[in-house]
């Protein structure tokens, strides 16, 4: 699983006319699913997005040292299968990315980690699969890229194995697991004339 973070002063999602969901000062976060991602690296991502220091103490002035939970500020989460690609001479492959509903399960599981963790109110996200227009005025600009880790052989077969003992274990008990997700919703933010990129 991999993210393109930027801090920013604020941020918005359109799709068409229409306002999907807007910030203020926080976190826009573009969220690029692998095919070989899985719940470890939602736990991993969710982590690392609500704890990276990217914002300076209002009190001392230090750099890198207070993150968007110890400032209460906002997220704006995208969706964005484009970041795991590769060239194929000038045309770009996306066969990497998680497909269709697997990928949006996996984003929503995201999603919903960090709304338990943090606050619902302050984790918002675009529309996913829609064609979106993603307003940012970056602030200072910080821009970084994360990626969770690719776990050992051992740790995949391991995780293999736990996954399949839970189907079989659901399956004889006649229940269904589903991973939950909530549409992001409007909040205060980016002027129609601010600048976009």
């Amino acid at each position: 699983m991999k993210a393109i973070i930027q801090r920013v002063t604020c941020a918005k999602v359109t799709v068409g006319d229409e306002l999907v969901s807007s910030i203020g000062r926080g976190l826009c976060v573009l969220v690029g699913i692998s095919s070989d991602d899985n719940a470890s690296d939602v736990e991993w991502m969710a982590r690392k997005l609500l704890n990276l220091r990217l914002f300076e103490n209002p009190s001392t002035g230090k750099r890198w040292s207070e993150s968007v939970v110890d400032l209460q500020l906002e997220m704006l989460c995208v969706s964005q299968f484009t970041l795991y690609h590769r060239l194929k001479g000038n045309r770009p492959d996306f066969s990497r990315a998680m497909q269709g509903p697997e990928a949006q399960q996996l984003y929503e599981s995201l999603l919903q980690r960090m709304r338990n963790e943090y606050a619902t109110e302050r984790i918002l996200d675009g529309r996913f699969g829609a064609m979106m227009q993603v307003h940012v005025v970056n602030d200072g600009p910080v821009t970084l890229e994360i990626e969770s880790p690719v776990p050992s052989e051992y740790e995949r077969q391991k995780l293999q194995r736990a996954s399949e003992r839970n189907a079989k274990s659901d399956k004889s008990d006649g229940r269904k697991v589903t991973d939950g997700g909530a549409e992001g919703t409007s909040g205060k933010g980016c002027k129609e004339s601010e600048s976009s990129s």
